[in-house]
């Protein structure tokens, strides 16, 4: 990936925020997601606000280190399924016309050049665990739990489960982290490598404070040389990995498979898959 990606504007203004909590201190940023009524679920205007977030921690010269948390009770319970299942969350496009792009907010997340601690204070899934996945560190409360949800829905993941997590668990955990869909545990999450540490619910976002204050007192311009440098150390290129990705979501999305594995998740019941 090149580096000093130039970070697109946002859409919207951090003032005009809904569902996210954007908040600057001691050159620290704090991205925290605010949908508790919904587990901190994704709608489209979530995503919107995760990339613009990020692209202004990108920008700002104040800003030295960002942790992304979630409102209590959750991390990220991953995409809002409710709006999924009226196609409101990922309209079908007109197949002759779409041009697959990888995911905007994945994309800020990975191309902001300041350092990323998640501190997941709650479930990681889906989506809301690829967030987590995007991060450089990863902080986690006693409550965390993390699942790569998407074969239960009939879909691939995106991004951060091809390109990050292999690297962080290797590939043989991974893949079975990606087939299985099956959720990790706290304590399981740090034996695996997947956690940096593992604190009490209470103050897993001071533990992630107390890391940010350390790498904050560095200097910036030597922290962003050496994000880029990370960046470069990863193999593989995440906008192809995430625009394939994207494309074979937008295939799967169309399946009865996928609308079996939302509606009996919907129904809590077991699913039944066709192939289809």
């Amino acid at each position: 990936m090149p580096d000093n990606v130039p970070a697109t504007a946002p859409a919207i203004a951090v003032r005009d925020f809904v569902h996210t909590l954007y908040q600057v201190k001691d050159h620290i940023c704090r991205i925290t997601l605010n949908r508790p009524d919904r587990r901190n679920a994704l709608n489209p205007r979530a995503y919107a606000e995760i990339e613009a977030a990020f692209r202004h921690a990108h920008a700002d010269i104040d800003v030295r280190c960002v942790i992304v948390t979630g409102a209590d009770p959750s991390f990220c319970s991953g995409e809002d399924v409710k709006e999924m299942m009226t196609g409101e969350a990922r309209p079908e496009p007109a197949a002759q016309r779409v041009e697959f792009r990888p995911t905007p907010a994945a994309m800020a997340v990975i191309e902001c050049d300041k350092p990323v601690i998640a501190a997941v204070n709650g479930p990681a899934v889906g989506w809301g665990m690829e967030l987590a996945l995007y991060a450089d560190i990863r902080i986690a409360s006693e409550k965390a739990v993390f699942a790569e949800l998407f074969i239960k829905r009939g879909l691939v993941c995106d991004v951060g489960g091809f390109w990050k997590l292999p690297a962080i668990v290797g590939h043989a955990k991974a893949a079975e982290l990606l087939f299985t869909g099956e959720p990790v545990g706290a304590k399981e999450a740090e034996r695996i490598g997947l956690v940096r540490q593992l604190t009490n619910h209470a103050d897993v976002v001071r533990a992630a404070e107390h890391l940010a204050g350390y790498i904050a007192a560095n200097p910036p311009l030597a922290l962003v040389a050496m994000k880029q440098g990370l960046r470069r150390a990863t193999p593989g290129d995440p906008h192809e990995i995430g625009s394939w990705a994207i494309e074979q979501i937008y295939r799967l999305f169309r399946t009865e498979d996928h609308r079996e594995g939302v509606k009996s998740f919907l129904e809590k019941r077991a699913p039944v898959f066709v192939g289809r």
